[in-house]
């Protein structure tokens, strides 16, 4: 009933300003502080780019080894956290025990009962080192086996690849690791970043809003279609397999995952990275199944239905390449995206007011009130 013009969704509707992430969907072009994603994806380390999503500006050496020298000193759990890791169910999803994690870290940081910005930075850095301590110590205990300690001596990704085996990661394995963390950094307001913005616009602790964020991951709509991505190569079972499949499946109007983007009108450029990722993995692994496959769904979808992949086309390839199970897929996510959620929540404490939209009301608007005895 509102004069204001409605879109389902908010498709493309501005809902606030932000310095950190741009996207150009017609062109297909990502934008990190005014660094192209392909840049940043082939010269960076992810720590460089989490500094630049919160400080604006890519870090000199000196600068980056400071920060990376601090944020490894973070990245050991409090041992309350790492207990209730350690007693939750076998069948807990991992996301749930990320987002559970998460807000009793809340509880113990040294912090907790500051939210002044230097304390909020400080909040987003012990995050950041400890999300995927998190992710690995509960997978480990998962699969039976003992959590491993960080190691020091090693990068963000380097570490949580230790962390997850036990073993060093091949230089490649990191490589791409690092990479596709990277590219996941941020993407402006998906749904995640704009539920963290919303609970921190509150004035509400961080770990409540990267709480908030956690849980909007978790749905299938926004952290999952890698892993359903891998489901539909596993049921279409061999490239043979692949037209044959899809077309029942579009006959059917079945969704095909891993296509198609709210923004991008193109193809998603992490997927053009990602897809050369996957092919140089499986090279590696003397096992180009899953890359086979993938590229002939991608060329019949693309003459069946002009649609393009997205990030999570190829994703999922990459990580199960890398030994990293399917249930693992969206809290990876969140290993990246942490820098991302952090960021705007920190820009959204520096230029705050509250979010506070309207609804178009579709509901009755004048009823005549009907006492109890009388209905």
């Amino acid at each position: 009933m509102s004069d204001v013009e409605f879109k389902e969704g908010l498709e493309d509707v501005v809902a606030g300003t932000s310095e950190i992430c741009f996207i150009d969907g017609k062109e297909g072009r990502l934008v990190y502080r005014g660094y192209s994603v392909e840049d940043l994806a082939e010269q960076t380390s992810f720590e460089e780019v989490v500094y630049l999503l919160w400080e604006g500006q890519l870090p000199n050496r000196s600068q980056l080894q400071d920060f990376t020298k601090t944020l490894t000193a973070m990245r050991p759990l409090a041992q309350p956290v790492y207990d209730l890791l350690m007693s939750l169910p076998d069948d807990t999803n991992p996301m749930d025990a990320l987002r559970t994690a998460v807000s009793l870290a809340g509880i113990y940081d040294p912090d907790s009962h500051d939210n002044s910005y230097e304390a909020s930075y400080r909040k987003a850095m012990r995050l950041v080192a400890q999300v995927p301590t998190m992710v690995a110590a509960f997978e480990r205990h998962h699969q039976g086996h003992d959590p491993v300690a960080p190691d020091a001596q090693l990068s963000l990704a380097e570490n949580f690849l230790y962390m997850l085996t036990g073993k060093r990661p091949p230089a490649l394995d990191a490589h791409v690791f690092n990479t596709a963390l990277v590219l996941h950094a941020d993407h402006e307001l998906n749904a995640s970043t704009f539920a963290a913005r919303v609970t921190a616009a509150t004035l509400t602790d961080l770990y409540s809003a990267v709480t908030s964020a956690v849980g909007t991951l978790k749905g299938p709509l926004h952290g999952g279609a890698n892993e359903q991505v891998m489901v539909m190569l596993e049921k279409i079972g061999t490239v043979d397999n692949v037209k044959p499949w899809l077309d029942h499946a579009l006959a059917n109007r079945e969704k095909i995952m891993g296509f198609g983007h709210r923004v991008y009108k193109t193809e998603d450029p992490r997927a053009t990275i990602l897809r050369r990722l996957s092919h140089d993995l499986g090279e590696k692994a003397q096992n180009l199944h899953y890359y086979d496959m993938l590229e002939a769904v991608r060329q019949h979808i693309q003459a069946k239905k002009a649609l393009y992949p997205n990030v999570d086309f190829y994703s999922g390839s990459v990580y199960a390449l890398m030994g990293i199970p399917s249930e693992l897929f969206t809290p990876v996510f969140a290993v990246s995206r942490i820098a991302g959620w952090t960021a705007h929540i920190l820009e959204q404490y520096r230029h705050n007011r509250i979010i506070r939209p309207r609804a178009d009301y579709t509901g009755p608007e004048h009823r005549t009130f009907v006492p109890l005895d009388q209905r």
